[in-house]
């Protein structure tokens, strides 16, 4: 009995573990592009994997002229973000279609991630879902 109760944990525990994980593939909110997060020592970083506008899309609004003819694919948008309790923050956030980087935080609210980029007191929050 012990055994089955034990291994009955073990299961919660992995499920609820894995439902907090923000590791992998993910579609932006307006689903032209998908995130792949991915894990670098102690930081959370995303680059972008799929662009709806085909892989040869450009970084035309880079605020650094000499970033305006490199490829989008590959770029990271998401960096040095720490896991604190239930969220990961103290990153940053690139926004090709503006050229602006924001601080960023993220959590899962169920299957879902919430994407906060903040300016000040501003802030604005995204809702990816995984690529299955």
């Amino acid at each position: 009995m012990r055994k089955i109760f034990a291994l009955m944990m073990l299961v919660l525990f992995s499920v609820a573990a894995n439902a907090q994980n923000i590791l992998g593939k993910w579609k932006t909110e307006k689903g032209d592009a998908n995130v792949e997060i991915y894990q670098q020592g102690e930081k959370v970083n995303g680059k972008i994997i799929w662009l709806e506008k085909g892989p040869d899309t450009k970084d035309t609004h880079n605020p650094d002229a000499k970033l305006r003819e490199r490829k989008l694919m590959g770029v990271n948008i998401l960096s040095d973000l720490t896991k604190k309790g239930d969220k990961w923050e103290g990153g940053k956030i690139y926004d090709p279609k503006s050229g602006k980087t924001y601080k960023c935080s993220m959590w899962m609210e169920g299957d879902k991630l919430k994407v906060r980029g903040h300016l000040g007191i501003f802030h604005d929050t995204q809702t990816w879902k995984r690529v299955k």
